[in-house]
């Protein structure tokens, strides 16, 4: 039946036609499944000693049924403040430094398993059945919660939660009437800045690089940021997750959704239909990002990007209408400070480019905090990076 639907273009819509399409993959070998998923876990590479226990996972020589309980487990696991990524690395750990595992996961089908897995994992989200987890989140934010505004008989969902807005004056913007001050998009930790950017210069995107061009879906104000610079901020999953203009001037272009449904795969159920295994495509599993974005032309510091990206299993990026897919020929004002959309569940970062010589540095005032220190470990661990 799973596969039916694929076929005439319908989505997964449960966690029992998701594992039923795994097996039905498997037991048909459909495109090559079986194969490439024996081999993935045939050839699982050895884990990092001293990697945390609760995300571990031991993929070797796992069997479909360890692969479909895993993905019901997953989908029956609540994150909490600090463990919110511990499922996405545990199932890094079947392509962890693998060719194999990565062929498995980069392929057709691979891709639309995790797609709909995360699909499904959003409408829990959305269901009124996840405001037990809303109820739980709101009890270790603790008085944290008296900074946003609490609907009439409390959120509806978890979506709803995650993006829930703030009690007005609580984010006063620096400067409203100087266009020379930068406001930080969101509550974010700067992380990432790059100076002289090229139309091929790879942006770091948590662990994924994407090019101006490919933030900008090939965007004729791409080449406005050439020899420009670029930051990323980063938003914690605890914070305000709604998004704001940093610059005022007029939005000359502006796209929701440059991923698309499918991350970013024209026409999915044709090419898995057509068994194209191992796609091509230079982004592992996850890290295809739904994202957006938008430029914004200044009267006197040139353009302004910003590409508001969702990160994980279930971030969404949410325009407000009145911003979505804008062309330069009606153009949209917009103010430092007004709100420009929200990300629902999920990690969530924003980049912004400036063009060449317009944003020389970041500047902070003396005594306010630059970041965070973590404790010095007793011996340095071997570094891993995390694809999600």
């Amino acid at each position: 039946m799973a596969t039916e639907k694929i076929q005439g273009n319908q989505d997964i819509d449960s966690i029992d036609e998701l594992v039923d399409l795994i097996k039905s993959w498997y037991e048909s070998d459909f495109n090559g499944f079986a194969t490439a998923y024996n081999k993935a876990v045939q050839n699982v590479q050895p884990i990092p000693p001293g990697t945390d226990e609760s995300v571990i996972y031991n993929w070797k020589d796992a069997s479909i049924n360890d692969l479909c309980q895993f993905f019901r487990d997953w989908f029956a696991w609540n994150p909490d403040l600090s463990t919110g990524l511990q499922y996405i690395q545990k199932f890094s750990w079947l392509y962890y430094k693998s060719e194999d595992g990565l062929a498995f996961v980069q392929s057709a089908s691979g891709y639309f398993i995790t797609k709909s897995f995360v699909d499904i994992n959003g409408k829990k989200m959305d269901s009124p059945d996840s405001k037990e987890l809303v109820k739980k989140w709101e009890e270790e934010i603790g008085e944290g919660m008296n900074d946003y505004i609490i609907p009439q008989g409390g959120y509806e969902n978890f979506n709803q939660f995650f993006a829930r807005e703030l009690k007005p004056g609580l984010r006063p913007v620096s400067s409203p009437d100087d266009n020379s001050i930068v406001a930080s998009p969101a509550d974010a930790i700067v992380n990432m800045i790059d100076d002289n950017l090229t139309l091929e210069s790879k942006l770091d995107c948590k662990t994924q690089k994407l090019t101006i061009n490919e933030l900008l879906d090939n965007s004729k104000f791409a080449e406005s940021f050439i020899g420009g610079t670029a930051i990323s901020c980063i938003l914690m999953p605890t914070v305000y997750h709604r998004y704001h203009a940093p610059v005022s001037g007029s939005i000359v272009e502006s796209r929701e959704d440059v991923a698309g449904q499918y991350f970013g795969i024209d026409d999915f159920p044709k090419l898995l239909n057509g068994g194209n295994v191992g796609y091509g495509y230079d982004y592992s599993v996850f890290e295809h990002f739904r994202r957006g974005y938008l430029v914004i032309e200044t009267k006197d510091y040139g353009n302004v990007a910003m590409i508001p990206v969702g990160l994980n299993t279930i971030a969404s990026v949410i325009f407000d209408d009145k911003y979505k897919n804008i062309d330069a020929s009606s153009p949209v004002p917009v103010t430092k400070g007004d709100e420009i959309g929200y990300f629902q569940y999920g990690g969530s970062l924003n980049i912004l480019l400036f063009e060449k010589g317009c944003f020389p540095s970041l500047r902070i005032p003396q005594g306010q905090m630059i970041g965070h220190l973590n404790k010095k470990e007793a011996e340095p661990k071997e570094e891993v990076t995390f694809i999600f």
